[in-house]
């Protein structure tokens, strides 16, 4: 058996400190660790979306009526809540679990070796942006889901899954200097790419608003707009969306780009088509539950595919020490 190392009392305070340094200097994690540590965080950063959005969906959005607690005499959900308090307290303690993924990526990328400061950041950031979320969907709880609040819930969901993409992302990465692999037209055009995706889920957020799907089965404010004009503008931007994306594979291949660009804007291709015939049969079936749910996984998974392209433009290799060459010294000492 190993020996258990003894701990001082200077190890004590150390880890009172700074218990993630403690753990860097005693565990090195694989760099295929990192990178599952990372994908762990993206994939709870989505799944808490759908399920936030099966809670609107079933209705269930004040199956605890107040916050933190679940009623103002139980922390947690009750028999008397039935169906719905089950929902939102289940959505609640999968919060628990996305700030375990989270921790997991900040631990697992504060012990890699070297240590990669920007990756620490990057889970950090996650990890403040579940804190306001947090926080956020208990006002949209006590403010009875008033609508724009519930959209800026999401829109901070979708901020949280950039960050996480992100660091993924890098986790396959050196820090070097990013060196792009194609010109700057089609890197202006990736951004108008972005753009359009960005405008389309905030227009999203705008159709859920004004749509059938409050939330709860009692009254519940909604955006004073006409639902199926906004839900046309929404198509509009879609299609803008897959337009643009089209036209970069057509460009991508044109110019004979590198792999990786190429593979990533064909992918984000596929799924915006998937994501479109679920939004079609969505719209004229009047929007059963089910669909929409697949719709918001959908929309997550778009957001993901056009940030992997906008990654995909560019390489970041190692960062390789330089070695001291030969001295003076030793070379003359060679031809003597």
């Amino acid at each position: 058996m190993v020996p258990v190392p003894n701990v001082t009392r200077a190890d004590a305070l150390a880890a009172v400190r700074n218990p993630l340094a403690l753990i860097a200097a005693r565990w090195t994690p694989t760099p295929r660790t990192v990178r599952r540590a990372a994908l762990s965080a993206l994939v709870m950063s989505v799944v808490i979306v759908v399920t936030g959005g099966a809670v609107r969906l079933t209705g269930s959005g004040l199956g605890c009526p107040t916050w933190p607690k679940c009623t103002a005499d139980s922390l947690t959900t009750t028999s008397a809540m039935g169906f719905h308090g089950v929902i939102e307290f289940g959505n609640r303690m999968l919060t628990y679990v996305l700030c375990a993924a989270v921790g997991w990526a900040i631990v697992a990328a504060r012990s890699e070796k070297p240590y990669r400061r920007s990756l620490t950041r990057l889970g950090w950031a996650q990890f403040w942006i579940v804190m306001g979320n947090a926080i956020l969907g208990g006002i949209v709880v006590l403010v009875g889901l008033n609508p724009y609040t519930v959209a800026a819930h999401f829109l901070l969901s979708s901020a949280l899954i950039a960050v996480a993409t992100v660091m993924w992302q890098r986790t396959r990465e050196g820090d070097g200097a990013p060196r792009p692999l194609v010109g700057k037209p089609v890197q202006q055009m990736v951004w108008f790419l972005v753009l359009a995706a960005t405008l389309l889920i905030a227009v999203g957020t705008v159709v859920t608003g004004a749509g059938p799907h409050a939330g709860d089965s009692r009254e519940v404010e909604r955006m004073p707009l006409d639902w199926e004009t906004v839900s046309k503008l929404h198509a509009v931007l879609a299609w803008i969306v897959v337009t643009l994306t089209f036209a970069l594979w057509f460009v991508l291949k044109a110019v004979d780009a590198p792999t990786a660009p190429l593979a990533r804007t064909r992918e984000l291709f596929v799924i915006l088509l998937a994501q479109g015939v679920i939004g079609y049969v969505q719209y004229f079936t009047k929007l059963p539950e089910a669909l929409v749910g697949l719709h918001m996984l959908g929309s997550c998974l778009v957001w993901i595919g056009v940030l992997r392209v906008l990654l995909a433009l560019r390489e970041r290799p190692e960062v390789v020490a330089d070695l001291p060459g030969p001295s003076a010294e030793v070379t003359v000492g060679t031809r003597a």
